[in-house]
């Protein structure tokens, strides 16, 4: 397998400075569920809510992402794809913000509902253009540098979304400023993106976004990789502890809501230096393994999860900094999954197909999320939060570690199959011009 080329296309972009907008972009859409996670204690106490509410809004809010993504995909491909960005990602907030107005519940899921059908855009268009914009020699680097950025204004909030739950009705303020924050980064995202247009980094032509039929999305439902990173991204459990974590500090080992949030900054430090560097180690191992390098390295990741999950969730390490400790392993383990899992949907998947990829993927990827957040809900009020993190963050991820073995030959097949089309393709516009 030849080495992935690294030359940029003329007129690119300046790429970083895009990467560092769009992963921006994704920090302060993440604000809505670090409001609802770190101060679901506090929220609970004010409607007087069961935990497994919080297991509701979480999977309320993923599965609309089931309709809402590929919904706002097909959008970008007859509006211009940063002006689909700016209202779904950006002004939408204003239902984020609404949130704050909840009464009781029921307004609290409908609004939570409504306010991530437009942030499920963001996923799918944002993957699809950073695969625009870096070619496949730098994608694992491009995509550990935009989730951690995405990840850091969390390790920033939390502690002060924590100082919040000792302000009377706090969690409304949190909301208010999340939206807030959404709706001044579409406008950012009108003034200063640019678009490097569809297949930017292949050399595709202009019209590239006209190639998409309905025999080629039944291509890519054929894609068996494409298919089994699906099936690992619904079977997995790393998500719960994003949601839950806090809630399980305060209700397992007694600690209270404001210092139980300090346990987020450890977390963020952690992932954000490892998407960092997990993307660029990813990119090595990419280029020395070029046919298994990848999937080794999410297999490793999932293992690895699982058994920083046991530690954190498992033992009872006494002292909050301790807490910050193990719980920073798993960002860790957790942080280096976007650098290897993007870059290979990007790498077999056509350029006009990526974006309804990733679609498909998030889409998939938010229905497990809520599947595992209303299981953790429902357990936890059952059997309490350790033991549904024992059965969901535990055993669930070291099946899927498993379930990554069956990843290898496809990956090689398919890449190779995209290769080769694309190489057709430059043939024949080259052959083209030389006419």
């Amino acid at each position: 397998m030849p080495p992935p080329t690294k030359a940029p296309p003329p007129g690119a972009p300046r790429r970083w400075r895009q990467l560092a907008l769009l992963g921006g972009l994704l920090n302060v859409d993440n604000s809505e569920s670090s409001v609802q996670s770190v101060l679901f204690p506090a929220l609970r106490a004010s409607l007087g809510l069961p935990l497994a509410a919080l297991g509701q809004l979480v999977a309320a809010s993923k599965l609309i992402t089931v309709v809402a993504g590929p919904l706002w995909v097909a959008l970008a491909r007859r509006w211009p794809r940063k002006n689909v960005l700016a209202v779904c990602c950006g002004f939408w907030g204003v239902w984020t913000a609404a949130m704050g107005l909840a009464q009781n519940f029921v307004q609290l899921l409908v609004l939570a509902t409504i306010a991530s059908a437009g942030i499920a855009g963001g996923g799918p268009l944002v993957n699809g253009l950073v695969a625009d914009l870096f070619d496949d020699a730098d994608r694992g680097r491009a995509s550990g540098v935009l989730y951690g950025i995405a990840a850091l204004g969390l390790g920033v909030t939390g502690p002060l979304l924590g100082l919040l739950s000792d302000v009377e009705n706090g969690w409304r303020y949190g909301f208010f400023a999340s939206g807030a924050f959404q709706i001044v980064f579409g406008v950012l995202i009108l003034a200063f993106l640019r678009d490097p247009g569809i297949g930017a980094r292949e050399g595709a032509g202009p019209d590239a976004v006209a190639r998409l039929t309905r025999a080629q999305f039944r291509g890519l439902l054929r894609n068996r990789t494409l298919v089994l990173i699906c099936v690992q991204r619904l079977t997995t459990g790393q998500f719960i502890l994003i949601s839950f974590g806090v809630t399980f500090l305060v209700d397992e080992r007694g600690f209270s809501n404001a210092t139980a949030s300090l346990v987020t900054p450890a977390v963020t430090v952690t992932y954000l230096l490892g998407t960092f560097l997990g993307g660029f180690v990813a990119d090595r191992v990419h280029r020395r393994h070029p046919r298994t390098g990848r999937i080794a390295a999410m297999q490793t990741a999932i293992v690895a999860y699982a058994v920083v999950a046991y530690a954190a969730t498992q033992i009872d390490w006494g002292p909050m900094w301790a807490y910050m400790v193990v719980f920073s392993l798993v960002g860790a383990a957790q942080s280096v999954t976007p650098g290897i899992n993007r870059p290979v949907v990007m790498s077999v998947v056509l350029p006009e197909l990526r974006s309804a990829a990733f679609a498909l993927m998030l889409s998939v990827e938010a229905a497990g999320w809520a599947i595992s957040s209303l299981l953790v809900g429902y357990l936890g009020d059952a059997f309490g939060l350790q033991t549904a993190f024992l059965w969901l963050a535990v055993v669930l991820m070291l099946a899927n570690g498993a379930l990554v073995t069956l990843l290898y030959r496809p990956y090689v097949r398919d890449t190779a199959a995209v290769r080769s089309e694309l190489a057709r393709r430059a043939a024949s516009i080259g052959g083209t011009d030389h006419a």
